[in-house]
């Protein structure tokens, strides 16, 4: 006997929707997540360049725990966050608001769900020379600056 099942099959087109590669990119929303274990600072971003996935949003985390600090640290960093709260060690979710910058996105597939990992990051200047080498390299990803 064969049943229809609606969304059976939405699990296939989730991942021909994810993103990868490099983004310039605008934080639209972000919001610190507790959790006993794991606290993050749950953002979503606006895709500003290239042009083929403008205004497509894609989301992340980045944790909080002591060992995942200077990935959040490098985030903030070459976003342009204020360096005076950094430096109190401050993270104020309007501040974040708007930032600008480049991100390189992957995805993996754990126990049959997608998410979006935020591997790398860069300011806003260097989206000309990393989306020239981007496009140049085999991969697709380029390895200018630490991307």
């Amino acid at each position: 006997m064969r049943r229809q099942i609606p969304g059976l099959r939405s699990s296939q087109q989730n991942l021909e929707d994810m993103l990868d590669g490099l983004f310039l990119v605008r934080v639209d929303r972000a919001s610190y997540r507790w959790h006993p274990k794991k606290p993050f600072l749950a953002l979503q971003f606006v895709v500003l360049e290239p042009r083929s996935f403008e205004s497509r949003s894609l989301s992340g985390r980045l944790y909080c725990t002591e060992r995942a600090l200077w990935k959040l640290t490098w985030f903030l960093t070459d976003f342009g966050y204020d360096t005076e709260l950094l430096n109190r060690d401050q993270v104020d979710e309007k501040s974040v608001l708007n930032l600008r910058g480049v991100v390189r996105i992957s995805h993996t597939t754990m126990n049959g769900r997608f998410y979006q990992n935020l591997d790398a990051f860069a300011p806003t200047a260097e989206w000309e020379t990393l989306s020239c080498a981007s496009t140049s390299s085999s991969d697709g990803l380029g390895d200018a600056d630490g991307l």
